[in-house]
């Protein structure tokens, strides 16, 4: 009976543990089962999500599309498409501004590309500039505004710069700095001179320390000072700011003397004295140089900047940023005048398209008050056009020659002219 008893307990036992372990292997079994099924289910809504965000993202439409080259169709279009939306029209630097009415007056004698030109009193004196890239002008020619007919002719000294110069006047006496001498991308000179516009007679002056194209030139204090231009490269801007005292058309010293540079050089520059401040507007860093082995200096492009800084100099000495033009302009020299405490200023170049790479010209009037320093837009001229030569009389705006552009829709810089117009101007 003990035995019995000893077996059936031994049997219970055995039978227990080989359920148990039965029972674990099914729970191993199941949940090997879940985990697969839910890896399974997991993976298929990740390649779901991924395939629905490739698909809104317009870069690829199908994962697993078997046609490689529709993929590559479609792919090419959405870049195209994108392209086409990015896509800035050439006009896209056009500001808004109110319209004026304008009316065309006697055009130049010959047109003109980089002249230059002051006003006295009722006469606007055109000096030199280019006719053609091939040929440049070596005279200065006279408009009388009280009648509105060009009237005199004269030549200027035959070793004096013909464009990218710097002009200044006192009322009387005109003051011509360095430049460049011959067509094309010729070299600069240091050569510098003064007319009498009462005689017609020149007087050479001391020369510039280093030869410059186009510096910002101005009197101020009695003196005369040029500042900044291009260096004798052509391309790289210079900061240099000379000065020498002058009075009735000459020096009264022997050396220019040396004064604070600018905090931005280049040329194609504004320079305005008003309320005993001196102000320089715009320009540009680099410019066309000479091509290397070229024996006509023929002009080859390079890169340029475009800028609308404004830094004023004061009775302190020191260069101040006041505020910078509405959009970045230059070959502005002489296409400014001084009207009831504001500089009105016509035309000029901004920079080039950035998808197409090509000029673009200004077709707006811009004013500077010069006691509150704010700008605004205040007119368009009749086309966008560069280095107007720009004055002001009984209440009316000129300006005469430049090149303009290439119609309504194209800013692009075309025909060289000698057009003069006018319209009332209302401040």
């Amino acid at each position: 009976m003990g035995t019995l008893e000893h077996n059936a307990k031994y049997l219970s036992t055995k039978l227990v543990f080989l359920v148990s372990c039965a029972g674990l292997l099914g729970a191993v079994f199941i949940a090997d089962f879940v985990w697969t099924s839910s890896s399974s289910i997991s993976s298929a809504y990740q390649s779901y999500a991924s395939n629905w965000a490739l698909q809104k993202s317009q870069k690829i439409l199908f994962l697993n599309a078997t046609n490689k080259k529709d993929d590559e169709k479609e792919a090419l279009k959405g870049k195209k498409d994108h392209l086409a939306d990015r896509f800035l029209p050439a006009t896209f630097a056009d500001l808004p501004a109110p319209k004026l009415e304008w009316e065309q007056m006697p055009s130049a004698p010959v047109p003109r590309l980089d002249g230059y030109a002051m006003q006295i009193k009722n006469l606007l004196y055109v000096f030199a500039g280019y006719g053609s890239l091939d040929h440049v002008h070596s005279h200065v020619d006279v408009y009388n505004f009280t009648d509105n007919t060009w009237g005199e002719s004269f030549d200027i000294p035959k070793d004096m710069a013909h464009s990218h110069l710097g002009i200044a006047t006192d009322g009387r006496y005109i003051y011509i700095v360095s430049g460049q001498y011959g067509p094309q991308c010729r070299t600069a000179i240091t050569r510098t001179f003064s007319l009498d516009t009462e005689t017609k007679k020149w007087r050479s002056m001391p020369p510039l320390p280093a030869p410059r194209y186009a510096p910002a030139t101005q009197l101020w204090r009695g003196r005369l000072h040029v500042i900044g231009g291009s260096k004798e490269n052509r391309h790289t801007p210079g900061v240099d700011h000379w000065s020498i005292a002058v009075k009735d058309g000459d020096t009264i010293e022997k050396e220019w003397r040396t004064e604070v540079p600018i905090p931005h050089g280049g040329p194609h520059r504004a320079c305005v004295v008003a309320n005993d401040r001196l102000f320089v507007i715009g320009g540009q860093e680099g410019d066309f140089m000479p091509k290397p082995g070229s024996p006509i200096f023929k002009c080859s492009r390079r890169n340029e900047v475009v800028y609308g800084d404004v830094y004023m100099l004061d009775s302190e000495m020191k260069w101040k940023a006041v505020p910078a033009m509405p959009k970045p302009n230059s070959h502005i020299e002489c296409s400014w005048v001084l009207v009831n405490n504001s500089i009105i200023i016509t035309g000029g170049t901004t920079e080039k398209h950035p998808e197409t790479k090509r000029m673009i010209l200004v077709g707006e009037v811009f004013q500077f008050r010069v006691d509150s320093l704010t700008w605004s837009v205040i007119g368009k001229l009749p086309f966008r056009i560069k280095t107007t030569l720009a004055g002001f009389w009984d209440g009316w705006l000129y300006f005469t020659s430049g090149q303009r552009d290439r119609g309504p829709d194209n800013p692009q810089p075309q025909k060289v002219i000698g057009e003069m117009w006018r319209t009332k101007l209302h401040l």
